[in-house]
């Protein structure tokens, strides 16, 4: 199992960006996904969660309305649309899946929000 996040970077506050997780090794189809952060100090946190049939669960207060997952199965690439961005949205952001009771991590991008 493979994943590997792309897209992050430096942004002003109230850009967007948009995040990519390609995924390999597995069938990415069968699959529910999800996006974490964690910022300098802080714990990693669930931004977001989208079900193997493209179902949203429920996101945290702080990236409601503002980010968006998506997948797209026949690329196997799982995307997180972050728009409004706030300085408090810098962190690195880690695509993860549980396969088979696994839990696996990509490597993380870094998104900076700073003027």
């Amino acid at each position: 199992v493979q994943l590997v996040e792309s897209g992050g970077g430096l942004v002003q506050p109230g850009g967007s960006l948009r995040l990519s997780c390609a995924a390999s090794g597995f069938t990415f189809s069968s699959y529910g996904m999800s996006w974490y952060r964690q910022a300098p100090g802080k714990e990693r946190e669930l931004v977001a969660t989208i079900t193997s049939a493209g179902g949203l669960t429920n996101v945290p207060d702080s990236v409601k309305g503002r980010f968006t997952i998506s997948r797209d199965n026949a690329k196997k690439t799982v995307y997180l649309q972050m728009n409004s961005l706030k300085p408090e949205d810098t962190a690195v952001y880690y695509c993860y899946a549980k396969i088979q009771w696994v839990a696996y991590w990509g490597q993380g991008t870094q998104v900076t929000v700073s003027s």
